[in-house]
C-alpha cells in the first residue's frame, strides 16, 4: 500500500472520531436552564403563628407575617400596611379558636374592657345562666362545652292523698350547653369533664328560660339529659330559641309515674 494511501486512511479515522466525539457530545449535553424572575402581587397579611385557644390571652409571639397574593386578601384582613398592629392587639382574649397560620381579624379577639369570652360567644338576644349540677345529674361528667341537652326538674309535690310525691318537669329541650365550670371549650381529645371539680354548668337560654331556670333551681333538682348530635336539628327545628316557648304553650306538662296528670302555667 502507497504512502499517500495510508495517510489518507489515518486522516479520515481521525476524522470519523472527532465527529463521534463531537455528536456524543451534542446528545449529552444538559438541557439550558432558563430562570426568569417574575413579580408577584403580594402582600403580609397577620395570621396566628401557634393553635389559639378559644379563652387564650394573645401576646405579640401569638402572631406573625405572612405572604399572600394580594388578590386573595380579605377586607377583615389585618395587613403590614397597618402600622403597630401587633402590638395594638396584644393582650386581647381569643373569641374563637385560630388555627396556626390562619388570618387573625379584629372579630375574632376581644380587647381589653370590651367584655368577657362568654359575653363575647353569645348569640344576640340569648342570655348564660349558671345551674348546680352533680355528677349523677349532669351523665357522669361526659357532657362538655357545646353539647346539647335537655333540662329536667325534679321535685316533690303534694298528692291527693296529702302524701308527698315526685314529679319530673322537661322544662327546656335542645339547649346548648356554653361552659361545664370555667370550661369553654373541650380539650382536644377529651372525652369527659373533670366531674369532681364541676359543679356549675352554664346554658344558653332566651330571658323568659333564664327566669323558669332560676324558679327551678329553688323547686327542686336539675338534672341535664345529654342529646344526640343528629337530634340537635330534628324535624328542621331547633328549640333552643323562642320557639320553644310557643311549642310549650306558656305551661309545663308534669309527669307522674310516666304518666302526664297536669299542666303548670309558666306566665
Amino acid at each position: 500500500m502507497k504512502k499517500a494511501q495510508i495517510l489518507g486512511i489515518v486522516i479520515a479515522g481521525v476524522a470519523g472520531i472527532a465527529a463521534f466525539a463531537m455528536m456524543r457530545g451534542l446528545v449529552n449535553r444538559a438541557p439550558e436552564t432558563l430562570t426568569r424572575e417574575v413579580t408577584v402581587n403580594a402582600t403580609k397579611v397577620l395570621v396566628a403563628r401557634n393553635n389559639i385557644k378559644l379563652g387564650d390571652i394573645v401576646t405579640a409571639d401569638s402572631f406573625d407575617w405572612q405572604t399572600w397574593p394580594s388578590d386573595a386578601v380579605g377586607s377583615a384582613y389585618i395587613t403590614s400596611d397597618r402600622t403597630g398592629a401587633i402590638e395594638e392587639l396584644a393582650g386581647s382574649v381569643a373569641r374563637m379558636p385560630l388555627l396556626a397560620g390562619e388570618p387573625v381579624t379584629e372579630q375574632k379577639l376581644i380587647k381589653a374592657g370590651d367584655g368577657g369570652v362568654l359575653a363575647a360567644i353569645l348569640p344576640p338576644g340569648m342570655r348564660a345562666v349558671s345551674t348546680r349540677i352533680e355528677q349523677r345529674t349532669a351523665v357522669a361528667g361526659l357532657i362538655l362545652p357545646n353539647d346539647h341537652v335537655d333540662v329536667i326538674l325534679i321535685r316533690r309535690v303534694r298528692g291527693r292523698s296529702g302524701a308527698d310525691e315526685y314529679a319530673s318537669d322537661t322544662l327546656f329541650r335542645n339547649v346548648r350547653v356554653l361552659a361545664m365550670g370555667q370550661q369553654l371549650e373541650p380539650e382536644p381529645g377529651q372525652k369527659a369533664a373533670e366531674a369532681s371539680s364541676i359543679t356549675t354548668a352554664t346554658l344558653e337560654l332566651t330571658p323568659r328560660q333564664a327566669e323558669l331556670l332560676a324558679l327551678a333551681g329553688e323547686m327542686g333538682e336539675i338534672t341535664l339529659a345529654l342529646r344526640s348530635i343528629a337530634d340537635i336539628n330534628s324535624e328542621g327545628q331547633n328549640l333552643t330559641g323562642e320557639a320553644l316557648d310557643r311549642d310549650q304553650s306558656n305551661s309545663v306538662q308534669v309527669l307522674r309515674y310516666g304518666m302526664k296528670s297536669r299542666a303548670y302555667g309558666v306566665n
